[in-house]
């Protein structure tokens, strides 16, 4: 077992891929903590390089049976004032080390159920984790962040899916073009709906208990033209009250319980 007692080369490697994207990238890996978190990525099989462990104090029984499940990972046991540092101030007892998957369409399942969800443009990566959360509650099979946006594994996202993000395959798509082909390329029909509140149609009158594609915008612009253009359909939310729209993380969300609603309701009936 490696020891690190001072910020020495691999101590910065990892301290710089929470706040800069291209190391990240180019480490290939990104840093995990929480009970939950690194639970349910070691219970979906998610690849862990390193298990960062806290030199001071003895381990607790999830942790011990953690790595148990992970005999072959390097561990490596850290100075605790560079663990906090590593965890952003939480003071964790474990940070995993996990492999970055490839951006591959096809990591999302397809079948005569499908429940998509697009994010297109999204600046906050706080919106990226809540819609993944979400997205995992009302059973979608995926989600891809398209355009110049938001990482999905920056540690502001990572944290905010509580874990989903290791239950719901979250892709990057440089643009709509490799997700249309992509679409096209579907062993089923799916119908692509955009969410706008300029739709000509409200979310709870259209039909979505077939395999479906769910644009959601950017925060501030919406949907791109392009993503307008290219959709089958544009739904809207009805709102009242003084507010002008919703939070695109709470839009989608709002969406996607219907969705959910409607195709329990069809399986009931």
């Amino acid at each position: 077992m490696q020891r690190i007692s001072s910020r020495n080369a691999r101590f910065q490697v990892w301290q710089a891929s929470l706040t800069n994207r291209t190391k990240r990238q180019r480490a290939g890996e990104f840093l995990v903590q929480g009970v939950r978190p690194i639970s349910v990525a070691v219970d979906n099989g998610w690849p862990v390089r390193t298990v960062i462990t806290d030199a001071s104090r003895p381990l607790s029984k999830w942790a011990s049976e953690l790595l148990q499940r992970l005999p072959d990972v390097e561990r490596v046991a850290m100075a605790p004032e560079l663990l906090a540092e590593l965890g952003e101030k939480e003071d964790p007892e474990l940070i995993a080390v996990l492999e970055l998957p490839a951006d591959d369409l096809d990591r999302i399942p397809v079948g005569p159920e499908f429940l998509g969800v697009v994010f297109d443009r999204p600046t906050g990566p706080g919106n990226i984790g809540s819609i993944i959360r979400s997205a995992d509650a009302f059973g979608a099979d995926g989600l891809i962040v398209t355009g110049h946006a938001a990482d999905v594994y920056d540690p502001k996202a990572v944290r905010a899916t509580t874990g989903s993000l290791f239950a719901v395959p979250a892709v990057r798509a440089a643009s709509h073009r490799e997700v249309l082909d992509w679409v096209r390329r579907s062993p089923v029909p799916i119908v692509v709906v955009g969410t706008d509140e300029h739709g000509t149609i409200d979310v709870y009158d259209f039909d979505f208990t077939q395999p479906v594609l769910l644009l959601i915008g950017n925060e501030t612009a919406g949907l791109s033209t392009a993503w307008k253009e290219a959709a089958d359909h544009l739904v809207r939310i009805p709102i009242t009250g003084s507010a002008s729209s919703l939070n695109a993380a709470n839009a989608a969300t709002a969406v996607l319980y219907e969705i959910s609603r409607q195709r329990g309701r069809a399986t009931h009936t």
